[in-house]
């Protein structure tokens, strides 16, 4: 029988899709996926029928397997990787002398490419560091400036209400918050109560608004430029 699973994938923060077919999968086992980055693992967060009159055919992407023991190895040694390349990063951003805070390392599962996530006030000439880095670590470097709120989701914590950061749980997308949010339900203006741990007013005002303006659509006049948009990445393949 053909089920929607949803996933969570490991280090992404953020839960997909995926056809599962003839594999008794449950919530919390741990499988392998492909994504557009290539095969991932992720944890079954949710199991629920095909919708009645869909395929799936071509509209969702597919569960390739449960994790086996070779998977969840191959995923400890990624995160042993993680934390050397997080090492040797940080002693060549002083050697060069940037200015920029290394938020998170990422192997990709099969190891081809290494990211590292980083804020800075500006743009960092790190062409330096890239082509150390590829030196070091023998695979392709990709460095993602990222900003305040994506920096939050990647390292989580807890918000003023006692529960886990909703955009490290299951917000997906960021929409741009303005004061004009906070006005229209009457709230205290005060910065420090209406600011989460990024510094920027927190993302559940979108999510407490009369239902007249739905989150998944902001008004005109709640659009600001408080979104935190990733930079383009620069990927660069290590000398031969």
């Amino acid at each position: 029988m053909i089920h929607l699973t949803q996933v969570r994938i490991e280090d992404c923060c953020r839960a997909v899709l995926f056809l599962a077919e003839d594999l008794s999968l449950r919530k919390g086992y741990t499988c392998i996926i492909h994504t557009e980055r290539g095969v991932e693992m992720g944890t079954v967060v949710h199991i629920s029928p095909l919708p009645e009159g869909e395929s799936g055919n071509g509209q969702y992407p597919r569960v390739l397997r449960k994790a086996n023991a070779k998977d969840i190895s191959q995923f400890e040694r990624k995160r042993f990787r993680e934390a050397r390349a997080r090492e040797a990063c940080q002693q060549l951003v002083q050697k060069h002398k940037l200015v920029l805070k290394l938020t998170r390392v990422e192997f990709l599962f099969d190891g081809s490419k290494v990211i590292f996530y980083y804020t800075a006030d500006g743009r960092v000439d790190f062409r330096g560091l890239v082509k150390d880095l590829a030196s070091t670590l023998k695979t392709r470097i990709e460095m993602r400036q990222i900003g305040v709120r994506d920096e939050a989701k990647l390292l989580g914590g807890i918000g003023c209400c006692g529960l886990p950061l909703c955009c490290s749980t299951w917000i997906q997308k960021f929409y741009p918050v303005s004061i004009k949010t906070a006005k229209r339900q009457c709230l205290n203006l005060n910065p420090s109560r209406l600011s989460g741990v990024c510094g920027r007013l927190m993302c559940c005002l979108m999510y407490e608004r009369d239902t007249a303006a739905p989150a998944s659509a902001p008004s005109a006049e709640e659009v600001s430029d408080d979104s935190a948009e990733a930079f383009q990445p620069d990927e660069v393949a290590p000398e031969s």
